[in-house]
C-alpha cells in the first residue's frame, strides 16, 4: 500500500462571522450609513417591480431583493477611487457604489431628507433601467448595463462572467498606478463554471492583482441548483486551486460581510491580492421579475419563508436597536425617507393616465440616435499630419517587413510609457514567435507581459485596462483563429462597449494578429480575420501591405481611442519593401485607400499580400487594371471617395481576397459596392476567393483552398471576358 501525505494549501480558506467588536468598529454612523443604503436599494427595486407590472420596464428585470445587505456591507469599506463591475443582476452593486460616492457624512437619513444629489442619481438610474435618455448610458444600457465612471462603476454585464476579465484589466491598471486602490468584480454561482472566470483567477493570481472576486452564491443559476451545477457547492473553493486566499460568509449578515471584506481589503491594499469572498445570499424573487421562484416549481414556499426570516435589513435594524443607535421612530422615518426619494424618481419619469402610469414621451431617446457612438469620431487624431510614400521627405530604403514592425513598436515604447504589450511568448524567442516584439522585453520588462495560454482571459484583461483609460494595451494573438476562443471579450465586450454605455467609454486597444495561410498550420491556424471583425462596428481594422504603410497605420491605430485590429501576413514577414530608415513617427490616415497601380479595364480591390500578387499578375499578362490597396477594412474606414472615382472610370470591379468563401470580407464589400454604384457598373462585381473549406495541413489540399497566382489569373481573365476582351496567353 503506498504512503500518503496530505498536501497543504498555498492559500487560506476562512469562514468569517462578525462579533460585537466589528459593530463597534463600524460605529453608529457607519451602521446608519449602511442601513440607509440598504433601504434605498430595497425601495428602489420594489418600485421597479411595480413599474414592471404596468409594462414600463422593457426586457428582463433582475432584481437583487434579499441580496442588497451583503453588497452594502462589502462596499462600505471601499474608497471612491476603488472600482467595481458586475453581472446582469447588478442594480444593488451600482446603487451601493453610487451611494457611497454621494454619501454626506453630515446628513442623518433618520431625521433628514436624502440630498438632491442622491435623488438625482436614483432618477438617472431608474431612467437607464427603463431605457430613457436621462439615464447614465442614455437608455442604451438598460437594466443589465449600468455604468457611472465618476462613481467608480465600470459597468454591469449581461454575459454571465463577462465582466470578470475586464475587472482584472482595471486591477492591472490600479496595480501599475501604485496607489493601493482595489477593484471588486461581482458575479454569481453560475459564473463560477465559466471558462473566462477561471482564466482570470489564474491571471490575477499570477500578476498579484488587487482584485476581489465577490461571489454571490444565491443557490440558483436561474432554476438550476448549485448541487446540480457542481460537486463542490462552496464556490470559494475555486480560489484555492489558484493560490488565492478565500473567505466565506453568511451574506444575509451585512456586518459579517463587512468584517470579511476588511480582511480582503488589507490583503489587496498591501499588494498581496487577489482574494475571493463568497457570500451566501438568497434572492427573494425568480431570476427575472417579481414572481417568487416557488411559482415555477424549482423551490418551495417553505424554503422561501425560512430564508426570509434572516432578512439582512431586519438583521441590521435589530442590531442597531439593541445597541440603542436608532429608535423605532427614527427607523420609521428612514424607511419613509427612502420610499419618498424613490417615489420622486417615479414621478419625474412617469405620468398618471387614469388608473395607470405611462412614461413621459419626451424622455424617450431620439430613434435617429440608434447608430450613434458605435465608434469614435477620430477627434483624437485631429491636427495630425498625414503622409504617403509619394510625399515622404525622409530616407527610404528596402527594409525587412518584420523588422519594421519591431522598430515601430520600440519607438512607441520610447515615446509613451502608457503602451504595453501582452500575449503568449511575447517576452522570449527574440521578439516572440515572429520577431515583432524584438527589443521590448530587454528594455521594458515590466511592459512586456507574457501570458498563459488563456486568450479569453488576457484579451478581456486588456479590454478592461483600456476602458479604465490610463494605459494602452497592445495585444498579440498568435493566430487569428484564437479570436474565436476570446470571442465574448472581443465582440460582446470590447466591440460593443462604447455604444452600449452611451458613448461614455473609450477602448484604446490595438490587437495584432497574422494571416498564416500557406504555412501548413491547418484549419485552426489559417484564418483571415477581416470578415469576422468587420461584422462588429466597434472595431476598426487596418491591413498594411508594405513596411512604409505599416509604420503610418500602426501609429494612427495606437493613437486611436477605438479598438483597432492590425492584420499582418506571414507571407509578408520575410519580404523586403520600401520603408523608413530612421523615422518611425509619421502617420497614415485611417480610412484612406491607396491606388497602387492605375488602369482602365477594371478595378481590383484587395489588401495585404494580395496587393503585390495582383500587381504581378497584371504586369506579367499586360492587363490594364487599376489596383487599390484598401488598407482600412472596417465599414466606417472604407474610402468610398477613392473607390468611387475608380469605379466610375472602369465600370467593373473585382474584389480579391486570399481566404475562404465562408469567412469572407469580400461578400460585405461587394454587396455595398453594388448598392452604391449600381448605375456605374457594366457587370456584376466579380469576387476572387478561396475554397469553401478552411486550409488543410496536406500541402496540396492547403494550396487548393486559398488564392494564389493561378486563381488571380483566372479571375482577371473572367473579368476581361465579361467585357468581351481576351487575355493573351502567358506561362504562369
Amino acid at each position: 500500500m503506498p504512503k500518503a501525505k496530505k498536501i497543504s494549501l498555498a492559500a487560506d480558506w476562512l469562514e468569517i462571522q462578525a462579533t460585537s467588536s466589528d459593530w463597534d468598529a463600524a460605529g453608529k454612523n457607519g451602521c446608519l450609513k449602511m442601513l440607509s443604503h440598504m433601504h434605498l436599494i430595497r425601495s428602489f427595486e420594489e418600485a421597479l417591480l411595480g413599474l414592471e407590472k404596468h409594462g414600463l420596464v422593457h426586457g428582463p428585470l433582475h432584481v437583487s431583493v434579499g441580496q442588497e445587505g451583503a453588497i452594502v456591507g462589502a462596499l462600505s469599506v471601499m474608497r471612491d477611487s476603488d472600482l467595481v463591475n458586475g453581472s446582469h443582476r447588478g442594480h444593488h452593486l451600482f446603487l451601493a457604489k453610487a451611494l457611497n460616492y454621494l454619501h454626506d457624512p453630515h446628513l442623518n437619513p433618520a431625521s433628514q431628507p436624502f440630498s438632491d444629489e442622491v435623488r438625482e442619481m436614483l432618477y438617472r438610474t431608474m431612467a437607464e433601467i427603463m431605457g430613457l435618455s436621462p439615464g447614465y448610458c442614455n437608455g442604451r444600457g438598460g437594466s443589465m448595463h449600468l455604468r457611472w465612471e465618476e462613481a467608480g462603476v465600470l459597468g454591469t454585464n449581461a454575459i454571465v462572467g463577462g465582466a470578470v476579465p475586464i475587472a482584472a484589466g482595471a486591477a492591472w491598471s490600479k496595480k501599475r498606478d501604485g496607489d493601493q486602490d482595489m477593484v471588486l468584480t461581482s458575479f454569481g454561482d453560475g459564473s463560477c463554471h465559466i471558462g473566462n472566470v477561471l482564466e482570470t483567477l489564474n491571471l490575477s493570481a499570477l500578476y498579484d492583482l488587487p482584485l476581489c472576486f465577490y461571489i454571490e452564491n444565491n443557490g440558483y443559476a436561474v432554476s438550476t441548483t448549485v448541487q446540480e451545477q457542481a460537486r463542490e457547492t462552496r464556490m470559494s473553493a475555486r480560489g484555492l486551486g489558484f493560490g488565492i486566499p478565500s473567505f466565506r460568509v453568511d451574506g444575509m449578515d451585512p456586518m459579517s460581510v463587512r468584517a470579511a471584506m476588511m480582511q480582503v481589503e488589507e490583503l489587496l491594499r498591501e499588494g498581496r491580492g487577489p482574494a475571493m469572498l463568497e457570500v451566501d445570499v438568497y434572492r427573494y424573487y425568480h431570476h427575472s421579475g417579481g414572481i417568487k421562484g416557488s411559482a415555477f416549481g424549482y423551490r418551495d414556499k417553505a424554503e422561501e419563508e425560512e430564508r426570509r426570516k434572516h432578512d439582512p435589513i431586519e438583521r441590521m435594524e435589530a442590531g442597531m436597536l439593541q445597541r440603542r443607535w436608532i429608535t423605532e421612530e427614527e427607523l420609521a422615518y428612514l424607511r419613509d425617507n427612502a420610499a419618498k426619494s424613490v417615489e420622486s424618481a417615479v414621478e419625474r419619469l412617469t405620468q398618471k393616465e387614469g388608473s395607470r402610469r405611462t412614461i413621459k414621451a419626451e424622455l424617450w431617446p431620439d430613434p435617429k440616435s440608434c447608430d450613434e457612438d458605435l465608434r469614435g469620431d477620430l477627434a483624437e487624431l485631429d491636427g495630425t499630419d498625414y503622409v504617403e510614400e509619394v510625399s515622404y521627405s525622409g530616407n527610404l530604403d528596402q527594409v525587412k517587413f518584420i523588422e519594421t514592425i519591431a522598430k515601430t513598436m520600440v519607438r512607441r515604447f520610447e515615446e509613451d510609457d502608457r503602451y504595453y504589450v501582452l500575449g503568449e511568448d511575447v517576452h522570449k524567442l527574440k521578439g516572440g514567435t515572429n520577431g515583432a516584439t524584438k527589443g521590448i522585453p530587454e528594455r521594458w520588462p515590466d511592459r512586456c507581459v507574457p501570458t498563459p495560454i488563456a486568450e479569453h482571459g488576457f484579451v478581456g484583461m486588456a479590454g478592461g485596462t483600456a476602458m479604465v483609460g490610463k494605459y494602452r494595451p497592445i495585444v498579440e494573438l498568435m493566430y487569428p483563429d484564437f479570436a474565436l476562443v476570446a470571442a465574448d471579450q472581443l465582440f460582446n465586450q470590447i466591440a460593443k462597449a462604447r455604444h452600449m454605455f452611451g458613448g461614455k467609454v473609450r477602448v484604446p486597444l490595438v490587437l495584432r494578429t497574422k494571416v498564416a495561410i500557406g504555412t501548413g498550420y491547418g484549419s485552426q491556424h489559417s484564418m483571415d480575420p477581416a470578415g469576422l471583425f468587420s461584422m462588429w462596428p466597434g472595431w476598426r481594422i487596418v491591413a498594411p501591405s508594405t513596411p512604409f504603410d505599416y509604420v503610418g497605420l500602426m501609429n494612427s491605430a495606437l493613437k486611436c481611442e477605438d479598438p483597432v485590429l492590425v492584420i499582418e501576413s506571414v507571407d509578408l514577414y520575410g519580404t523586403s519593401g520600401t520603408g523608413p530608415v530612421e523615422d518611425f513617427d509619421y502617420f497614415i490616415e485611417l480610412g484612406k485607400a491607396k491606388v497602387v497601380r492605375s488602369g482602365r479595364k477594371f478595378t481590383v480591390l484587395t489588401y495585404l499580400n494580395m496587393v503585390s500578387k495582383a500587381a504581378e499578375v497584371c504586369e506579367k499578362l499586360g492587363i490594364d487594371a487599376e489596383i487599390i490597396d484598401l488598407r482600412s477594412l472596417d465599414r466606417a474606414g472604407i474610402d468610398w471617395d477613392t473607390l468611387g472615382e475608380s469605379i466610375r472610370k472602369t465600370n467593373h470591379v473585382v474584389v480579391l481576397e486570399q481566404g475562404s468563401l465562408t469567412n469572407s470580407y469580400g461578400g460585405m464589400l461587394a454587396d455595398e459596392i453594388q448598392k452604391r454604384y449600381f448605375d456605374y457598373l457594366d457587370h456584376p462585381v466579380r469576387r476572387i476567393y478561396g475554397g469553401e473549406s478552411s486550409p488543410s495541413v496536406s500541402k496540396v489540399l492547403e494550396r487548393a483552398a486559398y488564392v494564389g497566382e493561378e486563381e488571380i489569373t483566372a479571375g482577371f481573365q473572367a473579368a476581361l471576358a465579361d467585357m468581351g476582351a481576351a487575355l493573351k496567353k502567358a506561362s504562369v
